[in-house]
């Protein structure tokens, strides 16, 4: 029986994860083409964008302690909770920039306390050593998630340049039923100690332990790098005379590869060590990120996106894995929200400074600037400490 219950959670914690991240990227899309129906201006998208970003760096740390605190479970149903709020927002409110903006707020905070639920299930329930096997099936899930959403837009909103967005947030509001189901399925981690110190200490704490910053900083650089290509690689096609459905088929390309790698994380961390995984994988993505922007045929330009996308795909999940086994119990959802709070950041920040610094280089100048911060953190990471 402990393990079919294990079982059982495994499978609700990962349709958990393909859930929340479909209907994240379900939301998201459409609340631009809602905007575009609505004829706001093209200035105001991205404080549309970024509305969704506000919650995670003001409450992550908060719904991390909570998570410690109360339990997984009720974290998540919190969670889901808000993405029902949203979608009802969406479909009663979505008339109005302003109504827009709290349905964006309630999506970003919805998506953090699911997301922080989930991470800190997998950190209190999973057996030291097998934390790159959890984290790679975890994320694998959440990216198939990512690939569902858009999908579900086309199913649901029909194949006219602008979806129907009344239906696709109609829908919304019973996906996030079906997600509050799934979070009351969660069982919260049998391990968790609760632990009352006071929060400030237990951040310091977290931050002193040996090899978190560099994990922190790692993860931060690798999503940015995924934000950056995800951005850039379409203005790269464009200056190259490359079909927009061509350059659709390289970033997925990309992002299969980034899910094969996490498929096979535990394998491949037992084979060659989780460091020297960590260091491999973000070196051979920086140099084949440097070469993209240089003249190839296609199919030589494929296969560097792959190489991008399998490199990338292994940081994630590798440094959740360093968070988890470094923190003690009690304290790993706070470590999972401090990472969120750094990937964050790192979003808003690191483009903006790739696109300042590389300003006279272009689309290349970014994508160059990346790769060499990307090769920065692989090389640091040997800073990490070494498996346990």
């Amino acid at each position: 029986m402990p393990e079919v219950r294990r079982r059982r959670g495994t499978a609700v914690l990962l349709a958990h994860a393909v859930g929340t991240q479909a209907l994240t990227f379900v939301l998201r899309p459409t609340m631009s083409y809602r905007a575009i129906e609505l004829d706001v201006p093209a200035a105001w998208l991205g404080v549309l964008g970024a509305c969704f970003a506000i919650a995670p760096l003001v409450l992550a740390l908060p719904a991390g302690h909570a998570a410690d605190r109360y339990g997984e479970r009720r974290v998540a149903v919190a969670g889901a909770a808000l993405f029902a709020a949203s979608s009802v927002a969406f479909l009663v409110a979505g008339q109005s920039v302003a109504g827009l903006v709290v349905a964006g707020v309630l999506l970003g905070t919805g998506h953090l306390g699911c997301v922080i639920a989930q991470q800190a299930l997998v950190a209190n329930t999973t057996e030291r050593g097998d934390y790159d096997a959890a984290f790679g099936r975890y994320t694998f899930a959440a990216s198939l998630g990512q690939a569902a959403g858009p999908v579900l837009i086309a199913a649901f909103g029909g194949g006219q340049a602008i979806p129907d967005t009344d239906g696709v947030f109609r829908w919304s509001c019973f996906l996030s039923v079906v997600l509050i189901v799934l979070s009351a399925l969660f069982s919260s981690s049998p391990r968790r100690i609760a632990q009352e110190s006071d929060a400030g200490e237990g951040l310091r704490s977290l931050l002193r332990l040996p090899g978190i910053a560099r994990a922190l900083v790692t993860s931060c650089v690798v999503l940015a790098a995924v934000d950056i290509t995800l951005v850039y690689l379409p203005a790269l096609g464009a200056e190259r005379g490359l079909a927009s459905g061509t350059v659709g088929l390289l970033l997925a390309i990309r992002g299969v590869a980034s899910m094969v790698s996490r498929f096979f994380l535990g394998s491949l961390s037992r084979a060659a060590g989780r460091r020297r995984l960590l260091i491999v994988s973000t070196v051979a993505a920086a140099l084949a990120l440097a070469l993209v922007p240089l003249p190839w045929p296609l199919w030589l330009l494929a296969a560097l996106l792959f190489v991008v996308g399998f490199g990338l795909g292994v940081g994630q999940p590798l440094t959740m894995s360093w968070l988890a086994e470094a923190a003690p119990p009690g304290l790993r959802g706070r470590a999972m929200s401090l990472r969120l709070v750094g990937n964050r950041t790192g979003q808003v920040l690191i483009p903006g400074a790739a696109g300042l610094v590389a300003a006279g280089l272009g689309v290349a100048g970014v994508l160059w600037v990346t790769a060499l911060g990307l090769g920065w953190v692989g090389v640091a990471a040997r800073g990490l400490p070494v498996d346990q």
